[in-house]
């Protein structure tokens, strides 16, 4: 972390060799005897511990001070980003009850590619390049899951693959995202001073944005009355743009996204909002961090734009994982397969002379017979 190291490293030495660790992806401390850090996605508790609850907030202040920000018992939160890209959150007593709380969520080094996801077993070859053609025909994605789930590596990814020919405006609350293309801006927001005063938000910089000549919007992620601003971005000739946002499954996706554009002043109906959401996002790719710690795509899904009778969003799979056991070592063992369902913009990959056939979303036998025995069970 270079200088970081230097004016407050000594003070994080309790957990400094957890943070050079290369395979620990996040470091919690949960006050000054109890530190956890995450490898491989699951948990381990680690003997580290700080001298005392002083101790721990003299780290927290300077992590503070040194980016710039403040936090004391006016001001008990923080959440900052590190020279080298890594997340900070903390949250001193008595706001927390066990003493000073801090998650250091490590930078990623490298940028990663669609092969690292392959790889690693979060997406097939096929899902990989099913959503690569996605990118190409600039088809507007919102990237839905938990937290830690690996939302921002997978837009991270999808970013990459953008068109050099193309400008891409991205707009983040802290910025972590490493897209690498051509012509890319890239926006982050800024906190009111100790009057309240000079904050910009990110439903700000969408509006400067737009003003910008994007091709496409990226906002890093979705939590707020942005929403609808995204939405209508999607709607008004910004073709291929993206978000992440906070849910469990697709159709839980457009719904929190539904939520958030009404946050704000805004006047328009509900059924209007939904219209729009269903008109605007063409595809929904869930991500889940499962049981045994890895990271895996579960759903692509095709958002049909239309609402049906009852109100609600018709949505359907293409792609998903079916977990088919586990191995002795408690790893999850299935495969992330075509569900038969043809995306209705086939003849948008075919006229464009993309190399992916109706083949290839053809599912397997094996899912066609557990479908057929559910059935006859039922």
């Amino acid at each position: 972390m270079g200088v970081f190291e230097d004016s407050v490293g000594t003070f994080l030495s309790p957990v400094k060799q957890y943070l050079d660790e290369e395979a620990v992806s996040e470091v919690l401390i949960n006050g000054p005897n109890e530190v956890f850090v995450e490898r491989k996605g699951l948990l381990e508790r680690t003997p580290a511990k700080f001298l005392d609850e002083q101790a721990l907030q003299a780290a927290v202040r300077n992590i503070a001070q040194f980016v710039g920000r403040r936090i004391d018992e006016d001001n008990p939160i923080l959440d900052a980003r590190l020279p080298d890209g890594s997340r900070v959150a903390a949250v001193l007593p008595p706001c927390s009850r066990k003493g000073t709380t801090l998650s250091i969520r490590k930078f990623s080094k490298g940028n990663p590619t669609f092969v690292d996801l392959i790889n690693r077993g979060s997406i097939s070859k096929d899902g990989a390049r099913f959503l690569d053609v996605c990118i190409f025909l600039a088809k507007n994605i919102i990237i839905s899951g938990g937290t830690g789930s690996g939302k921002t590596t997978l837009l991270n990814v999808l970013g990459s693959r953008i068109p050099g020919t193309q400008r891409l405006l991205i707009i983040e609350d802290s910025s972590e995202l490493k897209i690498n293309t051509d012509h890319v801006v890239f926006f982050e927001t800024k906190h009111a001073d100790e009057m309240g005063k000079g904050g910009i938000s990110i439903r700000d910089l969408i509006k400067s944005a737009l003003r910008l000549r994007p091709d496409r919007i990226v906002v890093g992620e979705v939590r707020g009355p942005e929403a609808l601003d995204l939405i209508t971005a999607m709607n008004t000739g910004h073709g291929g743009s993206m978000g992440t946002t906070h849910a469990n499954t697709p159709y839980d996706g457009l719904v929190r996204l539904e939520t958030l554009s009404m946050m704000g002043d805004t006047q328009v109906p509900v059924a209007a909002i939904r219209r729009q959401i269903a008109s605007a996002i063409h595809l929904v790719t869930q991500i889940k961090r499962l049981h045994d710690g890895s990271r895996k795509i579960t759903h692509i899904t095709e958002v049909i734009p239309e609402i049906d009778d009852a109100g609600r969003y018709q949505i359907r799979d293409i792609y998903k994982f079916v977990q088919r056991g586990k191995s002795a070592d408690g790893h999850i063992v299935g495969e992330f397969i075509p569900t038969g369902y043809i995306p209705s913009f086939m003849n948008e990959i075919e006229m464009n002379r993309l190399p992916f056939p109706k083949e290839k979303f053809t599912p397997p036998q094996w899912y066609l017979d557990m479908i057929q025995s559910n059935k006859n069970a039922a």
